[in-house]
């Protein structure tokens, strides 16, 4: 069959002749009905193989009854997959009036074929035939003969199906391609450097190199050999790119791309963008969460956003909702019932492209020499290509980086350090930053690898790289005449970096997930002008929409409120008061509940602590460790099933009158969107039934900081208000005792802060506020005290300090810098099981405690204390070799440690404890955050 191009539009189905173009192998085909609701209609499918030429397609089709002509839509997959995987998007869309057909791409699946990564002879042409096949189905409607009303979706491999389609077949009437490239040279050769663990995975993920097109094959053997590409790599993969046909994709086009993507990121669907919409057609652009490298692929508002785009195009409905121009997915927390990022969108009327309206940053730092060792190795690390799976909910370090969690590496000598003064105000990056430096090499071929952290003060926090991204550049004939100067497009990133952060560029000489030159060689670098940050002002995090419980729920408070006001009155009394407890907000003792469904497992198991007033206490735990079942027992809303709670000496039942001294914000509250704020807050009150003067409205509103918003209809209020107005509800009446749980879910960092201040305000009065938040971070900040759960049990509880302080690991500040001669011997020192140096010092852990019981920290010693103050060093160093003494006694370890580093010589300024709340967190729980 010849399949030779006689042009980009030319319609694959003229290749051959029109009683050729497509062969139905399996008969008529196998048809089965899908399963539906009651409501919804019966989906048909019928599954086909076809012969497309050169390939047999294996395909399945779906359909409701009806005579009725309808849209029909081409869902192709991602790579790797088969049609088998979009069987209930295929019904979804079936059963919202299209034809669907599904197909597995060659060499996929049950499809015959060599895997030739979207050739235009091989899988485009393929679309096209199925393209033929719709035409002639009585279901699908027709624009005219042999011309469907079509559109095609499909994420990664498939996205770009959906682009290639349209630019070779003009047919093809609307598409929203996820995740996908552009330019599948750019992607894999990013600035000319082989991203070797990406196109590794492709070739495993196909089933080894033979299962592709020899050219295809041969091509990856001579690039990794190489370690890098040439120029006839490069054509190969622009040919079969959607950049080979742009000028002629020239349909409405919706391109959602994800942010934890390190194989096709961001800039793939900006050239996109750029593109299409030059040639006239409609373009909307929506930043998804996840990505190829894991976190939320936030599949159902995905696919709904592609449903209403196709009802818009396909079905000409103008009353469909198709969304913003442009739409970011920014996460705000932690979901406390499972653990998951919450997110949330901002949007704007305009796509604001990648470097709209850029912010300089000055950066600081002298020119630096950077090491490429032999071999790359070793390697500093950035991502962990495909470690999320590419999953639709997966994890995954870039989701784990928008949580705050840093996990990069870089290896010291191997890369250049600039790093910005503290930020003055909050900086919303959205957009790839840029900076030029001068590079100067000894090598004429020097490879480089630029990103940006958000560094948090004070140097407790490992910095973080924002989605774990970098970008390579090679730098050919940097070893002549001086250098080169180079001006380097940073990832584009969404990215809130808070007030008082800094901003550190760092360029390395390897990166793990690339191929960097195998010969050593020596860089210098040196700055050539700020940091240039894009910010995009106009997009903006809509008010969250409110749910229609809203309307009801302030009714049914009221009627549940009188309910356990007449049922309360004839309860059986839970016992008399404790005196001794009077003043004691809370004490919980020997607390259990198990749930029917889970008879052999306890959600909360011997819970037994205690809090004093005026205490900030934070409740911890991983997800599923009992903390909300513990509140819900607190507030009466569920009964235990042993133990007590006490609250100012009472029993906790339910409509206990004790409860009125309560206040709690638990699972959100509702408003009444028509009215201000004020006016919520007085309907509330007056629903409880007690007098307007012990509202105490005030001053709950002093505190929550609302301002002037309180005269505003809160359907204006942004998510942040609409949180500080739930606070103010619960702390209406100024109950003595406040439980809050996650109050910084959907918040951004700026709300966060302004959150914590309002509980350390309302403590500062003698009040207690109770906290459960998966936020760390905040917690060590906000809290006095703690109570860490696991599995429903106690894991353990007291002071922030105490906890923090319980670890076995040491920072001893330096004056100067030592050998690493003197680190072994720090390291070789009794009761020291390892020392390494670090970022602020060195880092010394010590051994386990020679007695039981024995705490394995010390308190921090003052810097004093390494210079007048220090104790004589022993002259013996046998009587050195118990560093840990009895308990209590830490004083007096640590003055023993501290005289054994002074007889080392080790210029010591500081010495004290290093963890931070997370590190003690996970210690407890055994290092799973659930």
């Amino acid at each position: 069959m010849d399949l030779r191009l006689t042009g980009p539009r030319a319609r694959p189905r003229r290749w051959a002749a029109a009683a050729a173009a497509v062969v139905v192998l399996a008969g008529a085909g196998t048809w089965t009905a899908a399963a539906a609701s009651d409501d919804a209609p019966p989906v048909q499918r019928r599954d086909k193989v076809m012969d497309t030429g050169g390939a047999r397609i294996d395909t399945s089709y779906f359909t409701t009854p009806g005579s009725e002509r309808r849209p029909a839509v081409l869902l192709a997959h991602g790579f790797g997959a088969s049609k088998d995987e979009l069987r209930a998007q295929a019904e979804g869309l079936a059963r919202d009036g299209y034809a669907v057909l599904t197909w597995s791409a060659r060499g996929f699946g049950r499809s015959t074929g060599k895997i030739g990564l979207n050739d235009p002879k091989g899988e485009v042409a393929d679309a096209s035939r199925l393209i033929d096949w719709l035409a002639k189905r009585p279901e699908v409607q027709l624009d005219k003969k042999g011309d469907p009303r079509v559109g095609v979706t499909g994420a990664s491999y498939g996205g770009a199906v959906s682009l290639l389609a349209a630019g070779y077949d003009d047919r093809v009437d609307a598409i929203a391609p996820q995740i996908t490239y552009w330019n599948l040279a750019d992607a894999l050769f990013p600035q000319g450097v082989f991203k070797k663990l990406w196109a590794g995975l492709f070739i495993n993920t196909g089933g080894g190199c033979d299962r592709f097109e020899p050219q295809l094959c041969r091509m990856y053997e001579r690039v990794a050999e190489a370690g890098k590409p040439d120029a006839a790599a490069r054509k190969l993969l622009e040919e079969r790119s959607p950049i080979a046909v742009g000028k002629h994709i020239k349909v409405p086009t919706l391109l959602m791309q994800g942010q934890t993507d390190s194989l096709f990121p961001l800039g793939q669907a900006d050239a996109a963008a750029k593109a299409i919409r030059a040639n006239g057609a409609p373009v909307d652009v929506d930043w998804i969460a996840g990505g190829h490298d894991g976190g939320d692929r936030e599949t159902g508002r995905v696919e709904a956003r592609v449903d209403s785009w196709f009802d818009r195009y396909l079905k000409d409905d103008k009353a469909a909702d198709t969304g913003p121009a442009f739409r970011v997915t920014r996460t705000g927390g932690i979901d406390s019932t499972d653990g998951a990022a919450q997110l949330r969108g901002a949007s704007s009327d305009a796509y604001p492209g990648l470097a709209h309206d850029p912010r300089r940053v000055p950066l600081a730092g002298r020119e630096q020499r950077v090491d490429n060792p032999a071999g790359a190795s070793p390697p500093a690390i950035s991502n962990l290509p495909g470690f999320g799976g590419g999953g639709g909910g997966g994890g995954g370090l870039g989701q784990l980086s928008s949580l705050g969690v840093g996990l990069s590496l870089d290896f010291p000598g191997q890369f250049a350090r600039f790093e910005s003064a503290p930020l003055p105000d909050d900086l919303h990056v959205t957009g790839s930053p840029t900076v030029t430096v001068h590079v100067a090499s000894d090598s004429d071929d020097a490879v480089l690898f630029g990103k940006v952290y958000d560094v948090a003060p004070g140097g407790g926090s490992q910095p973080v790289l924002p989605s774990q991204l970098t970008t390579p550049v090679r730098v050919v004939g940097s070893g002549a005449g001086g250098g080169k100067d180079v001006t380097l497009t940073l990832p584009a990133i969404d990215h809130e970096v808070q007030k008082g952060h800094r901003l550190r560029l760092v360029l390395s000489s390897t990166d793990l997930g690339y191929a960097s030159p195998t010969h050593p060689a020596t860089y210098t670098v040196s700055l050539k002008s700020d940091l240039a940050v894009p910010t995009a002002p106009a997009v903006r995090t809509a008010a969250a929409p409110l749910p229609a419980w809203v309307w009801w729920l302030p009714l049914a408070g009221v009627l549940a409120a009188l309910a356990l006001l007449l049922t309360g009155r004839r309860r059986a009394s839970a016992g008399a008061p404790d005196p001794d407890l009077a003043e004691v907000p809370l004490q919980i003792t020997d607390l259990s509940k198990k749930y029917a469904k889970s008879a052999d497992r306890y959600a909360v198991r011997d819970l037994s602590f205690r809090v004093e007033k005026g205490q900030v206490l934070g409740l911890l735990g991983p997800n599923g460790a009992g903390k909300t079942t513990t509140l819900r027992m607190l507030m009466g809303l569920i009964r235990p099933d042993g133990g007590e709670i006490r609250v100012f000496g009472h029993a906790i039942r339910p409509g206990a009158p004790v409860l009125s001294r309560v206040g709690a914000f638990v699972e959100g509250a509702g408003f009444l969107p028509h009215l201000s704020g004020r006016e919520n807050l007085e309907l509330y009150w007056a629903a409880t039934g007690r007098p307007a003067g012990d509202a105490h409205l005030e001053e709950a509103l002093e505190i929550a900081g609302l301002g002037d918003a309180l005269a505003r209809a809160v359907r204006t209020y942004s998510q942040g208000m609409r949180q500080r107005l739930a606070i103010a509800q619960a702390m209406l009446g100024l109950p003595d005792l406040l439980i809050l749980d996650e109050p910084t879910n959907g918040l951004d960092p700026p709300q966060i802060r302004e959150m914590r201040e309002v509980m350390i305000r309302y403590a500062a009065a003698g009040r207690t506020v109770i906290v459960s938040s998966h936020l760390l971070a905040e917690v060590e900040q906000t809290c006095t005290h703690l109570v860490v759960m696991d599995r429903g049990r106690l894991v353990q509880a007291g002071p922030v300090a105490d906890i923090i302080g319980s670890g076995d690991t040491l920072l001893a500040g330096l004056a100067a810098d030592i050998s690493d001669a003197l680190v072994e011997k720090v390291e070789a020192l009794p009761g020291v099981e390892s020392a390494a140096r670090a970022e602020g010092g060195l880092l010394v852990r010590l051994a386990a405690p020679a007695h039981a019981g024995v705490p394995a920290t010390l308190p921090a010693v003052p810097a004093a204390l390494a210079t007048e103050s220090a104790p004589a060093a022993p002259e013996d160093p046998a009587r050195s070799a118990v560093l840990m003494p009895p308990a209590g006694d830490r004083e007096t370890a640590a003055a023993r440690l501290l005289a054994e580093l002074v007889r080392l010589d080790v210029p010591v300024a500081s010495l004290g404890p290093h963890r931070r709340l997370e590190d003690a967190f996970l210690t407890l729980i055994g290092g799973e955050a659930g």
